[in-house]
């Protein structure tokens, strides 16, 4: 089997010799148009409420602030996961979306979501959706320094 192809290829030079040119091109192509990540961003598409209630013990945050905003979010479209946290004057909700879920759609349906539940919220109570970037972007952080 292998002989023939050898004895093939020295026949057919021309056809070898092609099929090597459009390979090569194909290839440099393919690596041309193939997008890389260097840092591939593998955490879930999440948006962060954080609401600041200053002066408030944990079990009050939980209570005015986190519930009602955790059960408002769990409606949000395509949320998979809510998780809320209360500390001392803090609230954070978490809301987790699907895979392949755009993460500016996300934002919004959240922000639509907390504009509805804003008004069952204390008045010191001032939810505000987290920055849109995940924790991946952290992974190298570095300075430019003059010395």
């Amino acid at each position: 089997m292998i002989n023939a192809i050898i004895q093939w290829s020295l026949h057919n030079r021309f056809f070898v010799l092609l099929a090597t040119l459009i390979l090569t091109g194909w290839g440099f192509y393919s690596v041309r148009e193939t997008p890389i990540d260097a840092i591939p961003d593998l955490s879930d598409v999440q948006v962060i409420v954080k609401t600041p209630y200053p002066g408030q013990a944990p079990q009050v945050v939980e209570d005015q602030v986190t519930y009602p905003l955790t059960t408002a979010m769990l409606s949000v479209p395509g949320a998979k996961t809510v998780r809320g946290y209360s500390f001392f004057g803090d609230s954070f909700v978490y809301v987790i979306f699907d895979d392949n879920t755009d993460l500016y759609w996300a934002r919004s349906r959240v922000l639509e979501y907390l504009s509805q539940v804003a008004g069952q919220l204390p008045d010191a109570a001032k939810p505000e959706l987290g920055p849109d970037a995940t924790g991946v972007g952290w992974v190298y952080s570095y300075a430019l320094v003059d010395r």
